[in-house]
């Protein structure tokens, strides 16, 4: 496909046509939420305030070195820097991203963004809410509800994934003090940071596993297992909004919620 600068409206549109399988939103009623680096280069959200490596390392700075092993998932390597495009079975150019992702979920999946704390209706469900949470760029399961737990981070927290999430390599003492980046296998998009201070949390499952995976909400959607509609992270939580950095084709957008 060709694009003139001329005629770059009608030439977005046309993408509509070559981006198959990508989840459709329907919206979700906010009052009732409740059917509801190592070596990789992460840059903060223009919208955050809140750096979450920094935040987390200076909450978990005392754990004892002898807490951070832990098993992970299968692990990316880390000797370089990683493309997020190179190597992933799901393929798109940068403005295709942008077109079929919302301003937020661009910003996270493809930029590697950090969402605000608590802004997304996510980091309220629990394990109750069951379903699966899948990549808002992808159809790939990522998490099972069973695994979510509270911890109290602003978050959307995990103490497990599925084989479709992989992990940055890095020493012990550098992952727990910075966190490894987590990624969808199948798109290698960004979706948040592990930990491995998951001892910190007794009484959860996280405690049982060692790890925290400290997920952005946007970067996800809820699936219910009981039917009903889909949950796009990228949704604030009930009576809150937030006001999120806009993508290039945000208005056209197949996400867009006209």
């Amino acid at each position: 496909m060709l694009l003139s600068i001329g005629n770059e409206h009608a030439a977005v549109l046309s993408l509509s046509e070559k981006l198959p399988n990508h989840p459709q939103r329907s919206v979700p009623d906010n009052n009732n939420a409740n059917n509801n680096n190592g070596h990789f280069k992460a840059v903060s959200s223009p919208t955050s305030n809140n750096n979450r490596r920094e935040f987390l390392r200076d909450q978990s700075a005392f754990l004892p070195a002898s807490l951070l092993w832990a098993a992970g998932p299968k692990s990316a390597s880390a000797a370089q820097p990683k493309s997020r495009t190179e190597g992933y079975e799901v393929q798109r150019t940068e403005r295709e991203w942008a077109y079929v992702l919302s301003g937020s979920q661009y910003n996270i999946l493809r930029k590697g963004g950090t969402e605000r704390q608590k802004s997304s209706i996510l980091n309220t469900f629990t394990s109750a809410n069951e379903g699966t949470y899948v990549c808002a760029a992808c159809p790939s399961t990522l998490f099972e509800s069973d695994a979510k737990f509270s911890s109290g981070t602003g978050w959307p927290s995990f103490a497990s994934v599925t084989s479709k999430v992989e992990a940055e390599s890095k020493d012990p003492i550098s992952a727990f003090m910075g966190g490894s980046e987590v990624r969808c296998e199948t798109c290698g998009g960004h979706l948040g940071d592990l930990f491995k201070d998951g001892k910190l949390f007794p009484g959860t499952q996280a405690f049982e596993t060692g790890n925290r995976y400290c997920i952005d909400g946007a970067a996800l959607i809820f699936k219910p297992s009981g039917g009903g509609d889909d949950v796009f992270g990228d949704l604030p939580p009930p009576n809150k909004v937030i006001n999120y950095e806009q993508s290039m084709f945000r208005d056209n957008s197949i996400n867009s919620r006209q």
